[in-house]
This record gives structure tokens, C-alpha cells and sequence, in this order.
């Protein structure tokens, strides 16, 4: 294996690092082997990879030139335990990666994607080890495996036959080619979406700020202020910023103005992410017609729930045609409502919707989201999810200063069980900054798994979301929606966290993609059940428990614009399935979104706003064919929580059942038999539809 060489100029100011100072050279000796953050410098990176794929490759020679009939021990487990030193740095550089890097460190992941694209496609293409794998395979039925066993032994053979180890000749080196650049442009994608967000800033005076909550007035001057330019208000993209500017102005063209620039995001200049994009979905086609399949969704979902591009159609499909009259019967009325509102006829359009819809809401039932701020602060917050966790599994969550964190923002926690005994660590990342990319997700810096001396390795996970931040004498105040994210991300965690399996490859949240929203989505119900607010929810001032009216309208307003949101997220699906069900390469972008999403447009496309040039879930994250899963994932959470409903939403039964054979399980066995288990049924979309308020006007086939 080639290793990458140092700059000279970075010999010259910081002199030749020998390996004892490079802390991924040695073991951790952190509490809990938790990372040395303050130890990990930019430089460290490349050597520790470089390294790391060394060992691995020597580790991949020693299987390959074992003597021994090949078998689940010294081919299956062997090659399930490569990678260890590899692993450690990038369970670290990873999650830096979005929620901490620098541009110096964005380019090292380039130079990092190669090397390890590189690496990944020897790997898979190794005819020698592929030979050993496919004769264990071949011989399954001679070996006494457990249904763990089992599915590591199929996922290792179908993650060597549907990554192109079959694959003789010419295939072979094509097939090398087109990863090592989806590779390198996947990561690229990913930047160019973090590195544009900073660059907007929207300046602003006090004649333009009518109908804006004060806590984003005052975050707004705080802005401006920093930048040294008092009595202005700095507005940006970030996710909290830009969603309640746009629920709250009253101000039709600077929401117009925000909306354009907020969907306009790469679009065009130094971060145009068109070209990029058009090229993955190309490389991905081509390397799905090397495969043997007609495009890259059929080939991708072999190891799936929905298993076929028909069987994600056939849901996407099903919930259009329940929620599209519903959403006709919505915009019908809000339409209404605005006209009256404004005394002239309003046509709705795209950046007009949340403020609309928000004042209907509030007239309604009585309910205002800034209303409810004051009674969601952050550390209550904090004390009413993780406290969901302890009457749910009898969890408990210390915070533990002497673990070492990644930015000030961060917070550690130990995590331990009803006994006592240790279950893992949780890293708390809440607020934006320029180092950290949109949006909200739950991450790892350590997977569970036993080792080969039966020592059982405990997981270090993190959560990382975008809220508002604390200004002044006020602390961070959560949105309803807020607190439903950190649900969300929270339930990830537990999956993370209460996994008790035996190989790091199934671990937790290593399970099919359209299986594991389930357990963060479940966690979302919560946050409309009384008796969960009510544990939790006081006002940060005052320390009154939330008034029952609010309580109250939270909860009768659950169902308000759920087929807008339905239609939403499908419209997501149906971009994303096209892009990868495509037979032949993309020219016009905005045209293919158009016809893409047509059946489930619910404004008319506005001119130069895209999607699919910011949409990171399918271009640089994992859920390419896969965004459907989310829906997939919410019919499964609605089915599971009627049951939770039907017995006591803290029934202990229900959630040791729901622990022992979801959360605890990870990968290590089909998911719907590990749902089946936990059920006693498969599931279906009466629940989910029943949750939103929709009676379908059509016969709904039956369940899948």
C-alpha cells in the first residue's frame, strides 16, 4: 500500500511525528477508552489512516494465507475482526467531520475517501478471500450457527457479491474505477453542502422584523453585534433561524427572499452541487449495470425490508393516494383562511405556507409554538427525554466531567442501567456553528461488541442537532418541533446504546436502512402524551408546570397538516427513487425534479429552487434508493406505539418487549421477524393513518 508523504512545510513547522505522538497510535486511556480529543491534532489523521489500512491489508494476507479448510471462525469471524486499529481513527474522524472540522480538515476526508475507496475496493475484489467466503457460504449447512452467526455469515457473503466480487476481467476494473470516484464525489457533494450554509447572511433594520418572536430578534442584534455592527439584525440559513423567519414575518418578500435563498442553496458559483450530483446518479447507474442490475435502486435494495424498487412504490403509492385528498381538503381551507385573513383572494405559495399555516393553527386550538418555548429549556428538556429512557428501561444518565469532549458545546454522559451496571457513554452536541453541517443526527465514536476474550465493549454514541442558542439572560428555549427532534435522535441513541450482540458489524444501528427510523421515530409519539410532558415540562422563570391548555392544544393540533407533511416527505421519496431508478444520465436537473415529483407537488416549481442539489441523505449520506424508509420506519413506529397505547405508553412489558427484541437485537436478525416478535403481526398503515386523522377515500389492499 502506497503511503501518503508529508509536506515538506509541515515537516518544517511541526517537526517529524514519531508515533508515540500520535494518540491513535496507542490505545486510549481516557474514562471508558473514550477519545483524546484535545491530543487529536489535523496532522494525526492521514499517518493513523495510512496505518490503519496497513494493518488491515496484513490482517486480510493472514486469512487469505491460512492453511486450514476455510470456516466460520478463521474466515467469517477473522475477516469480522480486520480493521480494528482502521476503525478506531475513522469512528473518530468521521463524526468530527461533520460536527467539528475546519476546512484543512475537509480536505484531508477527500484525500482520506480515496485512500479508503481504494482499500474497501481491494478488499471486496481480493479473488483469494472471496474464494474463502464463498466456500463458507457454500458449506453453511455444515456449520452449527446461531441466528446471529447466520446473518453475519450472510451479510459478509452479500456485501463481497453485491460490491462487485463476482466480477471477472475488465468488469473488475471499471468497477474500481467508478467507486474510487462516487467516492471522492459523495464527500465532495457533502462539503460543498456544509461550506455554502455560512456564507448567507441576511442583514436586516428594525422596519423589517414585524411579526418575529423576540427570541429571534435578540439573536438576530447578538449576531449583528458580533460582527460589530449594533442597532442591524444578522439573519442566516441555519435551520432554527430560517424556519422561524419564515413561520413567523409578516413580511411576503423577505420571506419570498428567504425561501429563494434557502432553496437556491447549490445551485450555482464555487459550491455548484448540479454537476456533482448529475455525475453520482450517472457513476451509481453504471456501476449497478456492471452488477448485473437495470439501475442502482433494484441493486441496492436486495438487503432491505421493501427488497425492491416495486415494494418502496407500492407503500409511496399507497400513502399518495390516502393522503392526497386529505391535502386538497388542507390547502382548501388555509387558502380560505389567508383570504379572509388578508380581505383580498391569496393564492398560497411555497414561502407563504408556514405562516399561514401557523396562524390557523394558533386560531384553531389556541396554540402557539413561541407560546410553548418557555416551558421547553434545554436542561428540563434534557431531565424529560433521558428521564423517558429511565421509566421506559430504567436508564440513568450522569454527567461525567472527566470524560473529554470535542467543543465546549459538548456535554458527556455516563449511562447505566436499573443495577448500576455501566451500558455506555452519550455526547451531547446542540447548537450550530460555522464547523458543524445542518440538520440533526445521531452518530458513534465506538460500536458494541465482545471481544474474542469475551470482554463485553461498551458504545460511546453522540447526538448533534442545530438549536437555538441560548442569548443574553435567556437560555436555549426549544420549539415543539425541536423537542421532537432531540426524541428522535434520542431514540437512535438508545439503539445505539442498548445493543448486546457479539460482532461490531451488527451492532446497534447496523440493521436494514428502512428499519432504523423505527426506534426514532417511535420516540416521537411521546411528545403529545400528556403524562410524558407533564413529568418535565415547566416554565424556565417561573418553574410552573406547562398550563393544561397548552398541553391541550399541543396535543389536539398533532393532526393539523399532517397530509402536507405526508406529501412532503413522498415527494423526497418519489426525487430520490427516480434519481436511482433512472436507465440513462441526467442533463436538466430542474426538469427531472419536475417530472419527478409532479404527482405529489403541492406548489408549482419555483425558478432556480432545487432539492436535489442539497438533498445530502441521498447524494453524500446513506440513503440512496433509501429515503422512502423514513415513511417505511413511521408506518412500523405507529403500529408499535398503538400497542404501547393499547397496554399503558409505560407499560413495562411493552417496553421490555419492545428492548429485548428491537433495541438490543441491532442487525442479528431479519428485522421483520424481529418486529413480528415484539407485534405478534406484521405491520400495517391502519395505525399511522388512524394517528393522523386520514380516512382514506379508497380501498386500501391489504397489508404488505
Amino acid at each position: 500500500m502506497k503511503r501518503i508523504l508529508i509536506p515538506l512545510t509541515l515537516l518544517i513547522t511541526t517537526g517529524f511525528m514519531s508515533n508515540a505522538q500520535n494518540p491513535f497510535f496507542d490505545e486510549f486511556k481516557g474514562v471508558h477508552a473514550t477519545a483524546p480529543f484535545a491530543e487529536i491534532k489535523n496532522e494525526h489523521w492521514m499517518p493513523a489512516i495510512d496505518r490503519g489500512i496497513e494493518k488491515a491489508q496484513q490482517e486480510i494476507d493472514a486469512i487469505t494465507k491460512e492453511r486450514s479448510v476455510p470456516d466460520f471462525e478463521n474466515t467469517i469471524v477473522a475477516l469480522e475482526r480486520v480493521g480494528a486499529d482502521l476503525n478506531r481513527v475513522l469512528n473518530v474522524f468521521f463524526p468530527l467531520l461533520s460536527a467539528n472540522a475546519d476546512d484543512e480538515m475537509m480536505n484531508i476526508s477527500l484525500e482520506a475517501s480515496r485512500k479508503l475507496s481504494e482499500y474497501s475496493t481491494n478488499l471486496v475484489l481480493n479473488e483469494a478471500l472471496w474464494q474463502k467466503v464463498k466456500y463458507v457460504y457454500d458449506h453453511r449447512d455444515l456449520y452449527d450457527l446461531t441466528p446471529e452467526q447466520k446473518t453475519l455469515l450472510q451479510n459478509t457473503y452479500d456485501s463481497f457479491a453485491l460490491s462487485g466480487a463476482a466480477l471477472e476481467g475488465e468488469d473488475r476494473e471499471t468497477f474500481r474505477k467508478l467507486s474510487a470516484e462516487l467516492s471522492e464525489l459523495t464527500t465532495r457533494f457533502g462539503q460543498n453542502v456544509q461550506k455554502e450554509l455560512p456564507t448567507y447572511e441576511i442583514w436586516l433594520t428594525a422596519d423589517d422584523l414585524d411579526g418575529l418572536p423576540a427570541s429571534s430578534v435578540s439573536a438576530a442584534a447578538e449576531a449583528a453585534a458580533a460582527k460589530g455592527r449594533e442597532g442591524e439584525y444578522l439573519f442566516t440559513l441555519d435551520q432554527p433561524v430560517y424556519m422561524a423567519f419564515m413561520k413567523y414575518s409578516s413580511r411576503p418578500d423577505l420571506r419570498e427572499k428567504m425561501y429563494r435563498l434557502y432553496t437556491g442553496r447549490n445551485t450555482s458559483g464555487e459550491y455548484d452541487n448540479t454537476a456533482v450530483l448529475r455525475r453520482i446518479a450517472e457513476l451509481r447507474l453504471r456501476l449497478a449495470n456492471v452488477l448485473g442490475a437495470p439501475n442502482y435502486a433494484t441493486h441496492s435494495l436486495k438487503r432491505t425490508m421493501a427488497q425492491n424498487p416495486e415494494g418502496v412504490y407500492g407503500l409511496l403509492d399507497r400513502l399518495r393516494d390516502a393522503y392526497k385528498p386529505a391535502l386538497q381538503q388542507e390547502m382548501a381551507e388555509l387558502t380560505a383562511y389567508a383570504s379572509a385573513l388578508e380581505g383580498k383572494p391569496v393564492a398560497i405559495n411555497p414561502w407563504d405556507y408556514s405562516y399561514y399555516s401557523n396562524k390557523l393553527k394558533t386560531e384553531k386550538y389556541s396554540f402557539d409554538e413561541e407560546a410553548l418555548r418557555p416551558y421547553f429549556e434545554l436542561n428540563n428538556v434534557i431531565d424529560g427525554v433521558f428521564g423517558l429512557a429511565t421509566r421506559l428501561y430504567g436508564l440513568q444518565f450522569t454527567q461525567n466531567d472527566s470524560i473529554e469532549v470535542y467543543h465546549p458545546d459538548v456535554k458527556a454522559f455516563d449511562v447505566t442501567d436499573a443495577d448500576g451496571k455501566f451500558i455506555g457513554v452519550i455526547y451531547t452536541d446542540f447548537f450550530p456553528r460555522a464547523s458543524k453541517r445542518p440538520g440533526a443526527w445521531m452518530t458513534g465514536f465506538r460500536d458494541q461488541y465482545i471481544t474474542e476474550d469475551g470482554v463485553d465493549v461498551r458504545p460511546h454514541v453522540s447526538i448533534v442537532m442545530n438549536f437555538t442558542k441560548p442569548t443574553g439572560d435567556t437560555p436555549s428555549l426549544l420549539t415543539p418541533y425541536e423537542v421532537e427532534t432531540f426524541l428522535h435522535e434520542f431514540g437512535h441513541a438508545l439503539h445505539g446504546l442498548l445493543t448486546d450482540v457479539n460482532y461490531a458489524s451488527l451492532s446497534g444501528t447496523s440493521v436494514y436502512r428502512d428499519f432504523v427510523e423505527l426506534p426514532s421515530q417511535f420516540n416521537e409519539n411521546y411528545l403529545t402524551e400528556r403524562e410524558f410532558l407533564d413529568g418535565f415540562a415547566r416554565h424556565y422563570q417561573t418553574g410552573e408546570p406547562i398550563p393544561q391548555e397548552l398541553v391541550n392544544g399541543l396535543i389536539s393540533s398533532a393532526q393539523f397538516g399532517a397530509a402536507y407533511a405526508c406529501l412532503r416527505q413522498l415527494m423526497f421519496g418519489y426525487l430520490d427513487m427516480a434519481w436511482h431508478t433512472t436507465d440513462a444520465p441526467v442533463d436538466d436537473v430542474a426538469d427531472f425534479e419536475r417530472k419527478a415529483t409532479e404527482q405529489v407537488q403541492i406548489f408549482a416549481p419555483v425558478e432556480g429552487s432545487l432539492t436535489s442539489p442539497q438533498f445530502s441523505h441521498i447524494f453524500a449520506g446513506g440513503y440512496a434508493a433509501g429515503y422512502y424508509s423514513y415513511k417505511w420506519a413511521e408506518v412500523l413506529d405507529a403500529d408499535a406505539f398503538a400497542q404501547f397505547k393499547k397496554n399503558g405508553i409505560f407499560d413495562k412489558a411493552t417496553a421490555d418487549s419492545f428492548r429485548t427484541n428491537i433495541l438490543m437485537k441491532g442487525g442479528t436478525e431479519n428485522p421483520a421477524e424481529l418486529y413480528r416478535r415484539f407485534r405478534g403481526e406484521d405491520p400495517g398503515i391502519e395505525a399511522l393513518l388512524e394517528r393522523d386523522g386520514i380516512k382514506p377515500q379508497i380501498t386500501l389492499p391489504e397489508n404488505r
